[in-house]
């Protein structure tokens, strides 16, 4: 059974306002209130000396690699983004190099853009039940720089923080396991954040119904019921999205862990192992807890895994 071993974050110390950010992209100042009294958005962290390759170091030098390095068979970046460097340039390959994990088998996950850390999660699960080596583990990666206006908002739904995490994936293992993954793509939507007006309501209209229905789905793959959900860690997006699929769901805000929307904002495929993190340190999940993180790509791939802690 494929379980997360170990999960670091790195989170630039550099807060800039919400505001701050819209207007530099001339958001108007009725949508800036909007996204600040009622998307719930405060700050973001921005590192911006920073590069990819350094925001993915400092995620993977806070993981204790010493003993466990030289049995990373495969690095794997989740990213959002399609493309991240001007070639030749490998961010990625960088990053392990190090770290004193170019040995290890690289490449990255985009499909699925912000949705595509859950699938390198399933993805390294398979990889490493292929290995004869039951020491043999697979490393997830995930964190982007936002570098354009459409990458930094995203209409009506979340302003992009930097951050990022590392995540040690192992088989078997004690904590952590994985118990069921959904995910499911409504290509109708493919064009993101160019969608018609039209469409892009359309897409709205449906966005609840559609997350809380791959939520139902990967509960049921795990043979359970929300009732059996201690705690969802989301995708930090638009507080009031959330409402609406709580709603459908039928359980109440605080099994949501919202705790850093606020301060982090929505940081691509990171947001939901840096809840994670916070989770753990709040007390917020026992030994035995059954959790839930999820996540949303643009094109739409609206994906949920379930996890016992």
């Amino acid at each position: 059974m494929t379980a997360i071993e170990a999960v670091s974050d790195y989170v630039p110390a550099h807060r800039v306002p919400v505001g701050v950010c819209l207007r530099r992209y001339d958001i108007d100042e009725s949508r800036v209130r909007l996204y600040e009294h009622f998307f719930g958005f405060s700050e973001v962290r921005i590192d911006s000396s920073a590069t990819l390759t350094d925001l993915l170091v400092a995620a993977m030098s806070r993981l204790e690699l010493a003993a466990v390095g030289p049995h990373v068979r495969y690095v794997m970046h989740a990213r959002s983004m399609p493309v991240v460097a001007p070639y030749p340039v490998n961010p990625l390959r960088q990053a392990c190099d190090a770290v004193g994990l170019g040995h290890a088998l690289t490449f990255s996950l985009t499909h699925h853009a912000c949705a595509s850390a859950l699938l390198a999660i399933d993805l390294a699960g398979k990889l490493l039940a292929a290995e004869d080596d039951p020491r043999a583990r697979a490393l997830v990666l995930t964190g982007d720089k936002a570098f354009t206006a459409s990458a930094r908002v995203i209409a009506d739904t979340g302003v992009m923080g930097e951050a990022s995490a590392a995540v040690l994936v192992r088989l078997g293992g004690g904590h952590d396991r994985v118990l069921g993954y959904a995910t499911h793509t409504l290509g109708r939507y493919y064009e993101g954040p160019w969608m018609s007006a039209e469409r892009s309501t359309e897409f709205k209209e449906q966005y609840a119904e559609a997350l809380a229905s791959v939520i139902l789905a990967a509960t049921e793959c795990a043979g359970m019921a929300m009732d059996d959900i201690r705690l969802i860690l989301p995708h930090n997006v638009n507080r009031m999205s959330w409402l609406r699929v709580l709603r459908l769901l039928g359980i109440g805000s605080d099994r949501l862990f919202l705790d850093n929307l606020p301060k982090f904002g929505h940081c691509f495929g990171s947001d939901s192992f840096i809840n994670l993190r916070s989770a753990r340190t709040q007390g917020r999940l026992n030994r035995g807890d059954r959790y839930l993180m999820t996540a949303v790509g643009l094109g739409a791939t609206f994906s949920a895994m379930v996890f016992e802690h």
